[in-house]
């Protein structure tokens, strides 16, 4: 099995011990090592695949314990650099009764910002089978150049690119300026994931079908949208599949997407699905696809943090998973 790569920040989440409650209010928070592109390679690494992080961390306490995570997790920490220009990002989070959450970020700047592009080689994408990235390290930054050096060598290696916005307006200047960055990168993917609370700004359209035939129009094969409790979608140029959500109790929201596009890419590799690939998956196996991400993203939102699970526990969870693995 080829690698799944991600690039991008790495931070430390800091989760409420309390739920409903504001985050003024809060006072007891719990470490969790985070970062979205991290979430999704620590996923692919968990279902047994192989997988990457491209990033950089301070010299503190906490980039030493991304590292060490990100290693016990499998995940190959090969090319996360350090700096002493900054440190490593903190964000505190806050939990309503239904588990949505709100932010508060420290990374002003953080560590990875300062990652350059001549820090991006082209032996990091050996065997690359996807490149995975996110908006929030495309602010005007070193690490914004660094994420296009990236997806320029992956796709000379081959590797499909994916993209998930993956929206946090508290981090950028203006929300103009966050839509505009997202606008600038979503023609260099070839699959786009979208929370349905993101379509319209990362768009301009109304409705998902609008937004995702809108997409399919470049270089994009494939579009895959989560709508929370409501399931999640994939569109093709050709098929449109649904699925609906796993009727579990939830905890925190935070990384069920990324535990969905991480499972999601690491089906994808397993089966050899390149970018050119992408268009022709016929809504049997989309379906299929969006069935195991669904139930791997349910184990997510059932524990605080972004907890990504093994394949052993999604088995124990699903049975019916045994088939499709």
């Amino acid at each position: 099995m080829k690698r799944i790569v991600a690039i991008g920040e790495l931070l430390i989440d800091f989760v409420p011990q309390q739920k409903n409650c504001p985050l003024d209010e809060v006072t007891h928070f719990e470490r969790v090592a985070g970062g979205a592109p991290a979430n999704v390679a620590t996923a692919a690494a968990r279902l047994g695949g192989r997988a990457a992080m491209i990033s950089q961390v301070g010299e503190d306490a906490f980039g030493t314990h991304i590292l060490k995570k990100l290693r016990s997790n499998g995940v190959d920490t090969s090319a996360v650099y350090r700096t002493n220009r900054a440190n490593t990002g903190l964000a505190f989070v806050s939990l309503d009764a239904a588990g949505n959450r709100e932010f508060s970020f420290f990374r002003n700047p953080s560590a990875d910002l300062f990652l350059e592009e001549t820090q991006i080689l082209p032996e990091q994408f050996a065997d690359c089978g996807a490149l995975h990235f996110c908006s929030v390290d495309l602010v005007d930054w070193p690490v914004k150049r660094a994420h296009r050096r990236a997806i320029a060598l992956a796709r000379q290696a081959g590797a499909l690119i994916s993209f998930d916005p993956n929206v946090r307006l508290p981090l950028w200047e203006s929300p103009e300026k966050c839509r505009a960055a997202i606008r600038e990168f979503l023609p260099l993917a070839d699959l786009i994931k979208l929370s349905d609370d993101e379509v319209r700004f990362a768009t301009g359209c109304e409705e998902e079908r609008e937004a995702a035939h809108k997409l399919l129009e470049g270089r994009c094969g494939l579009v895959l949208i989560t709508r929370g409790a409501n399931g999640s979608a994939a569109y093709t140029r050709k098929t449109v599949v649904s699925v609906p959500a796993m009727d579990v109790p939830v905890t925190d929201t935070t990384g069920a997407g990324d535990s969905f596009i991480g499972s999601f890419l690491y089906q994808l590799v397993r089966d050899g699905i390149a970018a050119d690939g992408l268009a022709a998956l016929d809504g049997r196996m989309l379906e299929r696809y969006l069935l195991f991400s669904a139930r791997y993203a349910s184990l997510t939102v059932q524990r605080k943090g972004a907890v990504m699970s093994t394949m052993e526990e999604l088995l124990k969870t699903y049975p019916a998973e045994s088939g499709t693995t």
